[in-house]
Parts: C-alpha cells; structure tokens; sequence
C-alpha cells in the first residue's frame, strides 16, 4: 500500500443494516427492499432476512430469482468526486429521451457505485460532487444540517434593494416559503447583473424560482460552491476530479460523521 493509501479516508464496516445495504447496492429502495423481505424473498446465510437484521462483511445475502450478492469489504475506501456538470446533461442514470447523463463519463469508482449528492436541472452548469458512501450522501442532502450551496446568477431584470431584502426575509411560492440565506452583488452592468446567492434546502429550481417571483429571468445559473468545496476555476465542464483525503474529512466533519463514514461518537 502506497503512502498516499495509507493516508485516505476507509469506512471500516463491522455490520450495516440489510435494507441500507441493498439500496446501496442498488437492489432497489429501501422501502422495496422492506417488501421484499416481508415477502420472504431475501435470505442471509441460507435463513430468511428480517427487517433491520444486521449484515456484515462475508456474509451471503441470496434473493429469491437465484441471485446472490456479497457484503462489501471490511475496508472500503471512501471515495468524494468532484464534477463539473455541463449544460444538457440531466441528473438521473439512464435517461428514456437518450439525452446525456451525468454518470456517462465518471471514473470507474473502486469500491461500491457513484451515488450522486443532490441534482442540477438540465440547464444548471457547475459543481456536483459524487461518493461511493451513501450515508454521506444522505447527510449532505438532509435539510437538517443546512449545507450552503452556493450559486453564481445572471439576472436579466431591473433589480433594486428592496427586492434583494425580500427575497433573503422569504417568498411564498406554491403554498412554500424561499428565501436566500445571502445575497450578493457581482459584476454586470444595466439590465445583465450576476449575483451570488447562497441556500440550504436544495429544494428543485429554488434559485430560479426566487428569482422568476420578482419579476426578473434567470439567464444563467451555475453552483459554484458545497458546503466546504468549490468549483476550481481551471476545472472545465464535463471534467472531474477526486478530493483529496484533507477535503473529505471536512467535508464529514460538517455532517457530523468521521472520515470513516460513520456517525461520531460523543
């Protein structure tokens, strides 16, 4: 093993529930994998699973239609990828309409599969970061720990101060409150200004929505920043890059899991 090696974040796995562990490996949701278990169509070791039984590294998980699968590795390398999402590539694996995806051309991960943390509509360039670690996919994308993603915004449109305070104190917008957490002024003059606008709630199309309820359009949106990682300036659309060990140990602290991958013990 290679100094660099030594020095990366491993989730150390001594037992994960059964339904997280199968929609890790995309088995299906953790719902269905609820059903499938109630229905009596999984096996651990030979002996019918139940609901929360614990699985750990080696053991045997067989499914009814004759396909087995092995629980991962006791040391699995905690991967965090860096994306640079261009226009027109959509957010989902495969895509009916056969447009681009994002997971086209990604690394091959080296452990588990590339899960991505939140989305970018088809239209949205910039930063999108990816992990082979679905518990810290969740965290990242759980409104409960209020994660900064921030955007850089072209707004065609007379834009004045009071409308800047009204859309930091908050906007109803079908039957929600949106609000930005800040914003900030950049570049641009007349009626093409950028802005920097910062949320926490990574609800659908919020920063256009925001935008579009004071009468102004969106002409350009691309997130530049998540949480502790930005967008390098150097880092072309359709690029990416794999964080380093530092990176992703922020990045867990801010969810309150070890580099590990595992909740911190207090």
């Amino acid at each position: 093993m290679s100094k660099a090696e030594r020095g990366r974040p491993v989730a150390k796995s001594t037992g994960e529930r059964i339904q997280k562990a199968l929609a890790r490996s995309d088995w299906g949701s953790r719902r269905e994998i609820e059903r499938f278990i109630r229905d009596g169509r999984i096996k651990v070791n030979n002996s019918l699973a139940v609901i929360g039984l614990s699985v750990k590294p080696g053991d045997s998980i067989q499914f009814d239609n004759g396909r087995t699968v092995k629980v991962g590795l006791d040391q699995q390398e905690l991967q965090v990828l860096l994306y640079h999402k261009p226009a027109g590539v959509v957010c989902t694996r495969h895509d009916e309409e056969g447009r681009a995806t994002i997971f086209e051309k990604l690394p091959r991960v080296k452990h588990g599969r590339w899960l991505n943390i939140g989305r970018l509509d088809i239209n949205t360039t910039g930063l999108l970061l990816f992990t082979n670690n679905g518990e810290l996919a969740h965290r990242l994308t759980h409104p409960k720990y209020k994660i900064d993603r921030e955007y850089a915004v072209r707004v065609f449109g007379s834009v004045n101060q009071r409308m800047l305070l009204t859309i930091k104190k908050g906007v109803e917008i079908d039957g929600e409150i949106y609000s930005f957490n800040d914003v900030v002024a950049a570049e641009g003059n007349g009626s093409n200004k950028w802005f920097y606008c910062v949320v926490q709630t990574g609800r659908n199309r919020e920063v256009r929505k925001l935008w579009e309820s004071q009468g102004v359009t969106v002409s350009r949106l691309m997130r530049v920043r998540f949480g502790n990682i930005m967008l390098p300036t150097d880092l072309r659309p359709g690029r990416n890059l794999e964080l380093g060990a530092p990176l992703v140990k922020e990045l867990c602290a801010l969810v309150g899991l070890e580099d590990s991958g595992r909740p911190k013990v207090s």
